[in-house]
């Protein structure tokens, strides 16, 4: 579950990095606190033996029925930033399962893997090989931020973060 999550994050900070909207400290602060949320959140909803189960569960989605994903809009709010400041595609789906993170931007789109994993050895730098692999190869052509359904003006949700203010650790750079 630790480089699952590990991949998910990164992939996030790199959507956001590619933004630029947001300082490299808020960008580690929102990333610490995604980590924390997510483990908590699938500590009793991982299950190697079957992956698919709890696959809905552990989905995050962003689309036109789901304009922002409850787990990533906690970690924004934890980490006192917008989050419309983050710059995540209109359509979004990440598919966190044991050995493997996928992604799909718009619906109707191929899926990509993010990253896979063999065991629980991998480190950091690999993660992060991996998921920059995956997202160089897609962002130029899904990262348009339009959605694949017709077109329609929406507002921009804007979320005020609360007063909550935590020490940040580089943790995902």
């Amino acid at each position: 579950m630790k480089n699952e999550i590990a991949a998910v994050v990164f992939f996030f900070t790199r959507l956001v990095r590619k933004h630029d909207k947001l300082k490299k400290e808020a960008v580690e602060r929102f990333a610490e606190k995604l980590t924390l949320i997510l483990q908590e959140k699938y500590k009793n909803h991982w299950y190697p033996e079957k992956p698919s189960k709890g696959q809905a569960y552990r989905c995050i989605r962003v689309n036109k029925f789901q304009r922002v994903d409850p787990d990533v809009l906690k970690a924004c709010e934890n980490s006192c930033i917008l989050y419309s400041d983050l710059g995540l595609p209109k359509e979004l789906t990440l598919w966190v399962d044991p050995c493997e993170v996928c992604c799909r931007y718009g619906e109707k789109n191929n899926a990509f893997i993010v990253a896979s994993f063999e065991n629980e050895d991998e480190n950091k730098d690999e993660i992060s090989r991996k998921v920059t692999r995956a997202f160089d190869k897609v962002t130029s052509d899904y990262h348009s931020g339009s959605s694949s359904s017709d077109e329609e003006a929406s507002k921009e949700m804007e979320v005020k973060p609360n007063l909550v203010t935590a020490a940040a650790s580089p943790v995902y750079q």
